[in-house]
């Protein structure tokens, strides 16, 4: 068996750790400037924790804006919380970085969109084709397996910029 660099693998988790570094510094010292994010993610992966009328409301994916309001966000190497307002509701998220499907800062033109990896093999594909289960309230899938990886691409951003 030959053995090679998954580089797709290396950019998906440098990307991640990009996102990570870039929350980490709001966190600590808001957001600078201009800057705010359009993060979209997927509302049924493992971990992801909203009140239930919002998975009603966003059953396959959702996109939350951190710009003008939003409280108590947390980072940690799996993920972030946040709470922000829903029409005058506070509402408390968390969204595991592996959840996150689009990573937006339209002030600079920058974006991240992860693809959902094609299987390498059958039994992957397989996987990746059935319905993901939100799991339970511990964030446990009660699969044995991790979620099918996504792989990670530079987007171009023309369609948000400022005329």
């Amino acid at each position: 068996m030959t053995r090679s660099i998954d580089y797709g693998n290396l950019m998906h988790r440098a990307m991640r750790g990009l996102i990570q570094n870039v929350l980490e510094d709001v966190a600590k010292n808001g957001l600078p400037g201009e800057h705010h994010f359009f993060i979209t993610f997927d509302t049924n992966y493992p971990g992801v924790a909203l009140a239930d009328w919002l998975h009603q409301r966003y059953p396959d994916e959702m996109t939350v804006v951190l710009q003008h309001w939003f409280d108590q966000l947390d980072v940690t190497d799996e993920g972030f919380s946040v709470t922000l307002n829903f029409g005058s509701q506070p509402e408390p998220l968390v969204i595991p970085f592996d959840a996150v499907r689009t990573f937006v800062d339209p002030s600079v033109e920058f974006g991240l969109r992860f693809e959902t990896r094609e299987g390498e093999d059958d039994d992957e594909e397989d996987l990746a084709d059935e319905p993901q289960n939100a799991g339970d309230d511990n964030g446990d899938d009660g699969g044995d397996e991790p979620p099918t990886p996504r792989a990670a691409e530079v987007v171009r951003l023309d369609r948000f910029r400022k005329t």
